[in-house]
């Protein structure tokens, strides 16, 4: 298990966990993170990190990304 921000871009990940507290946790489920989803890496931008959930593009900060681990 490793933070999705150690993925490389274009492999398919899986969710394993969300680590933070609750309103982060909620607030990544409502980005449409959710332990056992699909995650790919698109592109890192400045630490940003683009990627691709549910047919959508979302980009989310490094220390966000760092919270989601695959």
């Amino acid at each position: 298990m490793m933070p999705l921000v150690f993925a490389e871009p274009g492999e398919e990940q899986i969710i394993k966990k969300i680590v933070g507290s609750p309103e982060i946790k909620k607030h990544l489920e409502d980005l449409g993170f959710n332990v056992g989803g699909q995650v790919c890496i698109v592109n890192t931008l400045g630490g940003n990190v683009i990627v691709r959930i549910k047919e959508s593009r979302v980009a989310v900060s490094e220390e966000l990304a760092r919270r989601i681990m695959v």
